[in-house]
């Protein structure tokens, strides 16, 4: 990685953040971190739907590996959004695969493991080249975004997906994580909340993987498969998370929380997978994961403060 330039993009989002200093920190190489409409002043702004500014601004930059973490991902704002889910989550990543060809940088694709329906996980977990099977619109685009970045890889783009599932970390507002969010629940005692204790979730360390991707730009892109997975392998519901964050916050009862062990229904509910498990093993191969523990995270984290 020695004297490389690294662009990231979505450089304001939880994942997008910690990846970037990532970079920063390895003192390695040139980083640039992109935004959208964040007002970070250290980031550079670039609207990623716009084709030709784009270009432009990735001429100008001549990066060596561009790290893709802008995207939609929330999967109820997706399917409010469909129009505007697939411009960010499928044309988006699929340009930015075009120009891995034309400009000569290799492009790491963050996608997801909602690519899968969870249906039946096999032992092990999903492997990389099973088929997907999404379940709504935000697994869809962001499968379609896979396709479509395979595609130019086909062509000659030098170009990776990388599935992770969902992920936690420092965030400036907790409301920024679907697993940080769950603090702000277990504390607010004044609303009563009903909360998913069905599905199977492998919450995972956004500075975990911000590493792994520092370790994986030491790697020859040639070298590198289609496809990798990284999660961490702890399992938990959202319900099960709810009561780990209470026990640290030496919280006594979570009266307010009701647990759901059925699959959301009616009208508006936004279909999610029961166990999305990803097999990591293909990608062990080339670099040990080197996960961080869920609780003894989170036991440091909420103990400075969430700092």
């Amino acid at each position: 990685m020695s004297g490389s330039k690294i662009v990231v993009t979505g450089a304001s989002g939880v994942l997008g953040t910690a990846v970037h200093k990532a970079f920063e920190k390895a003192l390695r190489c040139e980083v640039v971190g992109l935004k959208n409409k964040s007002t970070a002043s250290h980031l550079v702004q670039l609207d990623l739907t716009d084709k030709e500014a784009t270009k432009q601004k990735l001429e100008e930059i001549q990066p060596t590996w561009v790290i893709h973490c802008a995207a939609e991902r929330r999967p109820d704002v997706a399917e409010k959004d469909p129009v505007g889910t697939q411009l960010l989550n499928v044309e988006v990543p699929g340009y930015l695969a075009e120009l891995a060809k034309a400009i000569n940088f290799t492009l790491v694709y963050i996608s997801t493991d909602y690519v899968f329906d969870g249906r039946s996980p096999p032992p092990g977990g999903y492997t990389p080249e099973l088929p997907t099977s999404p379940l709504q619109i935000y697994g869809q685009t962001k499968r379609d975004g896979e396709t479509a970045v395979l595609q130019a890889r086909q062509q000659g783009s030098r170009a990776v997906v990388l599935r992770v599932p969902v992920l936690y970390g420092p965030a400036p507002n907790n409301a920024d994580s679907a697993v940080n969010i769950l603090v702000d629940v277990v504390q607010d005692r004044s609303k009563e909340s009903n909360m998913d204790d069905y599905g199977i979730r492998y919450p995972t360390n956004v500075l975990d993987i911000a590493s792994f991707l520092v370790r994986l730009t030491d790697i020859s892109p040639d070298t590198l498969p289609p496809i990798l997975h990284y999660s961490a392998n702890e399992s938990f519901t959202k319900y099960q998370m709810c009561k780990i964050f209470a026990d640290i916050l030496g919280l006594n009862d979570m009266n307010h929380i009701k647990p759901v062990s059925t699959p959301p229904t009616g009208a508006g509910a936004t279909s999610r997978p029961y166990n999305c498990h990803l097999s990591t093993a293909e990608t062990e191969k080339l670099l040990p994961l080197e996960c961080t523990g869920f609780r003894t995270w989170w036991e440091e984290y909420l103990h400075d403060g969430g700092k």
